[in-house]
């Protein structure tokens, strides 16, 4: 992908970086217009129970799959349109599509991270809290780690299946 930002080539591994960026946007939004407005609603201090955000988490990071299967529906289209699917250059397509997912991604972090967290806290036994939050880390860490394996396999199934590899 083209990642120009005007005069400004942004190195394709920094693209994570906006995971960071959203969650930052989106944990003062949260914090001060979503809260207040769930306390109104349900009427209770916590205004969405621990579990509710974690669920709301898990769905926003389906919508983060499903919108990078998009973006790389589009992506391959744009490689076959321009003849570069066996290219080493880049497609004529902005870098700012992926940032859709990783907005959806953030948002799926604040929920779903910021929701165990509370849930460890305020529900685990005081002598588990640690251990709790250290099992969520190293399940987040085991996801991380099994989506890797998948993208790595399924990148081997479609570069044999059409002997292409957009870039």
């Amino acid at each position: 992908m083209d990642t120009n930002l005007g005069s400004f080539k942004v190195p394709p591994s920094s693209l994570t970086v906006f995971t960071g960026l959203f969650i930052m946007v989106l944990a003062p939004m949260y914090d001060h217009a979503i809260l207040p407005f769930a306390r109104k609603i349900t009427r209770t201090e916590n205004g969405i129970m621990h579990l509710q955000r974690i669920g709301t988490g898990l769905v926003l990071s389906i919508v983060a799959i499903a919108v990078a299967a998009l973006v790389e529906t589009k992506r391959k289209k744009t490689a076959l349109i321009h003849g570069l699917t066996n290219s080493t250059e880049p497609l004529p397509i902005t870098f700012l599509w992926v940032a859709l997912q990783y907005l959806f991604l953030g948002s799926a972090d604040l929920f779903t991270l910021a929701g165990m967290m509370e849930f460890y806290f305020t529900e685990a036994p005081w002598s588990m809290r640690s251990l709790a939050t250290a099992l969520s880390w190293a399940s987040l860490a085991m996801g991380y780690y099994s989506s890797t394996v998948l993208e790595l396999a399924m990148m081997d199934v479609n570069s044999s299946a059409d002997g292409c590899s957009a870039v």
